[in-house]
């Protein structure tokens, strides 16, 4: 069986232009909006320590963010399949990213913290066990060259 190829696009817009263009480093805003039809747009910018707007997402947290979320879909998946069931997720993501002295860098690693409340009837060890099984299905995940730790916490509902 052929493999299923699927394709993304997004649209990202610069809007800091303050008037001169990149006529110096220190001229222009970093900031964009990132869109795709029938969506919001998501309103970004560079890291603070590049010259960034913090109000806005820089695409070191999207990356992170799209890990997580990958890993959390595939967890929630995997647990429906398995019976495990889970009534509430939270992670508290992490990433590590360094820049080298000719200012390019990279990510070396990320931690995903997920905290997951599962029913009282629900199997804590396959609940723990599920998280690790998400390694070799999360399409993002699979295609980073760092190393995405995990540190789940299984909390079970009381009842």
């Amino acid at each position: 069986m052929a493999p299923k190829t699927h394709s993304y696009s997004v649209t990202i817009d610069w809007t800091g232009n303050l008037g001169q263009g990149t006529q110096s480093y220190t001229g222009y805003a970093r900031d964009h909006l990132i869109s795709a039809p029938g969506k919001p747009d998501i309103a970004g910018s560079a890291d603070p320590a590049f010259r960034g707007d913090p109000a806005r997402w820089n695409p070191e947290e999207l990356l992170l963010a799209a890990i997580a979320a990958c890993h959390k879909l595939w967890y929630l998946h995997l647990c429906a399949d398995a019976g495990v069931v889970v009534l509430a997720y939270s992670d508290a993501a992490t990433g590590t990213m360094v820049e080298h002295p000719d200012g390019s860098g990279q990510f070396t690693e990320a931690t995903l913290s997920p905290r997951v409340t599962i029913s009282p009837d629900s199997d804590a060890q396959k609940a723990l066990h599920l998280h690790y099984e998400v390694e070799s299905k999360c399409y993002i995940a699979l295609s980073v060259n760092f190393p995405v730790h995990h540190r789940p916490e299984i909390i079970r509902a009381p009842g």
